[in-house]
């Protein structure tokens, strides 16, 4: 071989040697030969030229990566890495590469998974498992995370107040076309809030349009309701004179999201008001208590945007607020999502509440499928294990004999 140094071993016929070489030390694993192949006739020569072989290499040839460094330290005083650096480009490490892309997309699930708007409702577990195994949504973890902070800043402004679409997003993303239809970003929230309420993901527009209408999104403001009893609020304003009214007389009340949103002057006063998911509870309150009952909300199962502005302005006014649901799955997360988006906390809603009401009475339905209860962390495990729900309705004397202590005076 050239002794000349550096320079010869930089010769066109040997590329594929250096080639091999760069690949194969670039992987970030022990490398001990090298395959390379087909050199042409000059190659042969060059790398038995390089390597002081008394015979030609065959056109596929494995080298010895250790005789190839001691064959390149004493031409050029430099090992195999070195002159393959100079020759080709900087060795990588792909191995410490795909390491720190593993431990970048677990730090992303963990975030994820970790997030208090996915905590705080646990139905949206099943969201997360479904993105963890789609993989990214962009092509980057930084991307990806740039788009699911996104998504769930709007899971965490949900429900909306009957806002349309655009406003919502221009409002909570600064952008009023972030979650039009068939965006990336729309299909995320989309699919969250399908795990939210147990529903498949939407195919269609009009499955879009009425799981946008179950967050709150574009509510018709006269149909979209909320039931109320006890309720005695002060000021001038037709809703004040109207709630009043109704709980003197011993009624409930249908308040519209219309008119929560333009009541006049309405002050609630600062008294505990009980949120219960059925109907029923409310007309046995006024049975037993009439014209006393004492202050009532109604969710009617998962609660629309009237309940919530409803709800907020309580919160505002002072109101401590407690919430009592069925005992099933539905119930569960229905429950999470009332303690996640308001300051309400549970009422009559621990596993001791459970285990007592379901020991007590008949064996109830099938709970469906449970999600963790955030409030109580034994609670979904019990409700698993009887297999059995316990809706309001069984509960109703423990509930009222609570309200009792709270009767009008």
């Amino acid at each position: 071989m050239n002794p000349s140094g550096h320079s010869s071993a930089d010769r066109p016929e040997l590329a594929p040697l250096w080639q091999a070489a760069h690949r194969r030390l670039s992987t970030g694993r022990p490398v001990s030969r090298l395959r390379v192949g087909p050199l042409t006739p000059e190659g042969r020569s060059a790398l038995a030229d390089l390597l002081g072989l008394d015979r030609l290499p065959d056109a596929h040839v494995s080298v010895d990566l250790a005789r190839l460094d001691t064959a390149l330290l004493e031409i050029c005083g430099r090992d195999v890495r070195a002159v393959v650096a100079d020759i080709v480009g900087p060795l990588g490490d792909r191995a410490a590469e795909r390491e720190a892309e593993q431990a970048s997309r677990a730090g992303l699930w963990a975030w994820l998974d970790s997030h208090p708007t996915v905590t705080a409702q646990p139905a949206l577990a099943a969201w997360t498992a479904q993105l963890r195994r789609t993989g990214l949504i962009a092509g980057s973890v930084a991307r990806t995370r740039e788009i699911l902070e996104q998504a769930l800043r709007a899971l965490a402004a949900l429900p909306a107040q009957g806002e349309p679409l655009p406003v919502f997003a221009t409002a909570v993303l600064s952008d009023s076309h972030a979650l039009d239809d068939g965006t990336r970003l729309s299909t995320l929230v989309l699919r969250a809030l399908a795990a939210l309420h147990e529903t498949p993901p939407p195919e269609s527009a009009s499955d879009r349009r009425e799981l946008w209408g179950r967050a709150g999104i574009a509510d018709d403001a006269l149909s979209t309701t909320v039931l109320t009893a006890g309720l005695t609020p002060s000021g001038a304003g037709p809703v004040a004179h109207a709630l009043t009214a109704y709980s003197a007389a011993g009624h409930a009340a249908h308040l519209t999201l219309a008119q929560l949103r333009a009541p006049g002057d309405l002050r609630f006063p600062a008294q505990d008001t009980h949120i219960t998911e059925n109907p029923s509870i409310i007309a046995l309150a006024l049975s037993r208590f009439g014209p006393a009952c004492p202050p009532l909300v109604c969710t009617s199962g998962w609660p629309n945007s009237a309940v919530m502005l409803l709800l907020r302005q309580l919160a505002a006014a002072g109101c401590p607020l407690r919430y009592h649901g069925d005992f099933d799955g539905e119930g569960l997360r229905i429950a999470a999502h009332i303690l996640a988006k308001t300051p309400a906390r549970p009422w009559r809603m621990t596993t001791a509440d459970y285990t007592t009401a379901h020991r007590a009475g008949t064996p109830g339905p099938a709970p469906g499928r449970i999600t963790e209860a955030p409030w109580d962390s034994d609670l979904a495990g019990a409700l698993g294990e009887a297999g059995a729900a316990v809706v309001e309705e069984q509960v109703a004397e423990v509930l009222l004999a609570d309200l009792a202590g709270h009767v009008r005076r």
